[in-house]
């Protein structure tokens, strides 16, 4: 049926043999993307009209935010700092503890499969768990405050840098490390002079990255009490102090910014 319906191309050849083009594929993905999407709207409720007459309403927020409250830059420095500590305090940890943990997850350092199966699945839950639920995890266990965000961006780190990093292990050039087993040097030093070169530009670079985003998630973790400025974000939210939700937004805008540029500029360096 489907030849029928999408004939493939064929070309003659000057020696009259006859070759046929490979069939595209792109119709039916077409026809599969627009099934999902049929029923993604069938099922989410997705509205056009009320999309169409409500976006108005957002520039509404945004024009009661502009211009923003100067006075409360005060206010705003120690839950900034406390969130940048958190970020960064999480991610050095937790792309410490990357290291060990990628190379357990590595399959061509470790040839028990069960370790590997075990860490592997470890990566996974901690990825497929988000920031928000992690950190009110532990709020619960450490209690309110910024112990529990950092163990939250920790937990992410981990996560996010040891998944990138096993990969990266389990691709790098094995020569130099089999010629260091060779000559007898155990597993582990012949994996700290042969494979940490390798994968050392790209773990750092990857950790910089990390570090990144990381200030961005932070500052929404004061949702679940889990400290910095996502406290007096959501405070101001909630008492629909618009003034001084546009400060608090621009001086983590300009954070983020310079965060990013210094990570990128390090980076560029790395690679």
């Amino acid at each position: 049926m489907y030849d029928k319906i999408f004939p493939p191309k064929s070309l003659t050849l000057p020696n009259g043999k006859i070759v046929k083009e490979k069939r595209s594929r792109t119709p039916i993905v077409i026809v599969f993307l627009m099934i999902a999407l049929f029923f993604s709207i069938k099922y989410t409720g997705f509205d056009i009209n009320m999309l169409v007459n409500r976006w108005r309403e957002f520039f509404v927020i945004v024009s009661e935010m502009i211009p923003p409250k100067w006075e409360y830059v005060s206010h705003i420095w120690r839950p900034l700092l406390d969130t940048i500590k958190m970020s960064l305090l999480g991610s050095m940890i937790g792309s410490l503890f990357a290291v060990p943990v990628a190379f357990l997850a590595a399959s061509n350092m470790i040839k028990n499969k069960w370790i590997v199966g075990i860490f592997k699945i470890l990566l996974s839950m901690l990825r497929t768990m988000p920031t928000l639920v992690s950190a009110l995890i532990a709020t619960y266990i450490f209690g309110l405050g910024t112990l529990a965000g950092t163990i939250a961006i920790f937990l992410f780190t981990l996560s996010y840098v040891g998944k990138l990093l096993y990969e990266q292990i389990e691709n790098v050039d094995m020569g130099a490390f089999e010629a260091m087993e060779a000559i007898g040097m155990t597993r582990m030093q012949a994996f700290r002079y042969a494979v940490i070169p390798q994968i050392l530009p790209n773990y750092l670079s990857v950790s910089l990255f990390c570090f990144e985003g990381n200030v961005r998630y932070a500052a929404i973790l004061g949702y679940v009490g889990a400290g910095g400025i996502g406290l007096i974000l959501n405070e101001g939210m909630g008492w629909r102090n618009y003034a001084s939700v546009g400060m608090i937004l621009l001086m983590l805008i300009v954070t983020v910014y310079v965060i990013e540029a210094i990570s990128e500029h390090f980076r560029k360096r790395l690679i």
